[in-house]
């Protein structure tokens, strides 16, 4: 049986797609992730430094695992261009066995 209860979902938010591709590419090829999907335009409305912001940005959706997570997020901190990026975990309850196993299979073992 798959490890559903070690998939998760990454959220990540990016300036544009240049800078998500740029992401995506490396967290992949890291196996930091099995797999990022890119979503633009998304529309952000958020408060930063008291200010209420509107803008255009590219949502990032990764799959990855739970085991993973700590050096995803610390590489995406890495290359990332915001201060404080979005960078949000949500477990995978369920899914296609054959597409966790895969998941799993293409994200690096961590000890």
């Amino acid at each position: 049986m798959p490890e559903a209860h070690n998939a998760i979902i990454v959220l990540v938010t990016a300036a544009n797609e240049d800078e998500a591709r740029k992401i995506a590419g490396i967290v992949v090829e890291e196996q930091l992730a099995a797999c990022c999907n890119l979503i633009e335009p998304v529309r952000s409305v958020y408060t930063w430094e008291n200010k209420i912001h509107d803008n255009r940005e590219c949502m990032m959706v990764i799959k990855s695992t739970q085991a993973t997570f700590p050096a995803l997020e610390k590489r995406i901190r890495e290359i990332h261009s915001y201060q404080v990026p979005e960078i949000i975990a949500v477990p995978i309850i369920t899914g296609l066995p054959a597409y966790l196993d895969w998941l799993n299979q293409n994200v690096k073992k961590t000890d």
